[in-house]
C-alpha cells in the first residue's frame, strides 16, 4: 500500500503526525515510534500522496523527508504555505545542508533533523511542532470570536469604540461624531456587552487586536 495507516494512539482526538517519506522503512520504523508514544499517525509515501489525503482540521505535525520522488518536502511546504493550510512541519533528511535548512526554517519549519536521529530528539521536535500548531490554532479562533463580536455591533457601535480606543474622550468622540455626550456613553456600553470586555483596557487591546487602532507597543 502506499499509504501505511498507524494504529492510533491515546492522543488521537487531539492531535495528528503525518509521516511524509518515500522509504517504506523509515516509514514503518516511524510508525513504531509514533504508535509507541501514543500518537496518531498516518503515513504516506509522497506529497501528492498527503495532498490528495489532506490536512486534518486539529494540531498536526508532518515529519517530512526533504528529498522524495515527485514533489520535494520544500516544494510541498511552499504549497502548503500558500494554500494557508495548518501543519506545522519537522523536516528530516540524510541529505541536508545549510542552504535547504535556512530555506526550510525561514519557511515556517519548527526544526531540520539530519538522519540518522535519535528517537528521542524526533518526539521532542514533534512534540513542540504539535504545541505550536495547537496553540496557532487556538489564537486563529480567538481572533475569528473577536471578529464576530465585532460584526454585531452597529455602525455608529463600531465607531465609538475605534475612537474610544484611540483615546479620546466623550466628549470628544460626542463632537467628531455630532452626537451628545450621553449617547456616546450609551453606545460605548453598548460595545463594551457586545465585545465581552470586562474592562476599557480590554476593549482597547481587543479593538488593538483588530487592526482598528495602532499597537504603540509594536
Amino acid at each position: 500500500m502506499m499509504r501505511d495507516r498507524i494504529e492510533e494512539g491515546g492522543e488521537s482526538e487531539e492531535s495528528a503526525v503525518l509521516v511524509v517519506d518515500d522509504d517504506q522503512d523509515v516509514r514503518v520504523a516511524l510508525s513504531s515510534l509514533f504508535r509507541s508514544a501514543g500518537l496518531a499517525a498516518e503515513s504516506f509515501a509522497s506529497a501528492e500522496e498527503l495532498l490528495a489525503h489532506g490536512i486534518p482540521d486539529r494540531p498536526t505535525c508532518i515529519v517530512l523527508d526533504v528529498h522524495l520522488h515527485g514533489a520535494s518536502g520544500l516544494d510541498l511546504q511552499a504549497t502548503l504555505n500558500r494554500a494557508g493550510r495548518h501543519a506545522s512541519i519537522v523536516f528530516i533528511s540524510g541529505r541536508g545542508d545549510v542552504p535547504m535548512t535556512v530555506a526550510a526554517m525561514k519557511a515556517g519549519a519548527v526544526n531540520f533533523i539530519a538522519k540518522p536521529f535519535r528517537d528521542q530528539d524526533l518526539l521532542d521536535a514533534v512534540d513542540e511542532a504539535l504545541q505550536r500548531d495547537r496553540a496557532q490554532r487556538e489564537a486563529e479562533a480567538q481572533s475569528r470570536q473577536l471578529r464576530d463580536h465585532f460584526d454585531t455591533l452597529t455602525g455608529r457601535e463600531q465607531e465609538v469604540m475605534q475612537l474610544a480606543a484611540r483615546g479620546l474622550m466623550n466628549k470628544q468622540i460626542a463632537d467628531d461624531l455630532g452626537i451628545s455626550e450621553a449617547t456616546v456613553k450609551i453606545y460605548r456600553g453598548h460595545a463594551m456587552r457586545k465585545m465581552q470586555a470586562r474592562t476599557f483596557a480590554e476593549l482597547v487591546i481587543m479593538a488593538q487586536s483588530l487592526g482598528l487602532v495602532q499597537d504603540d507597543a509594536g
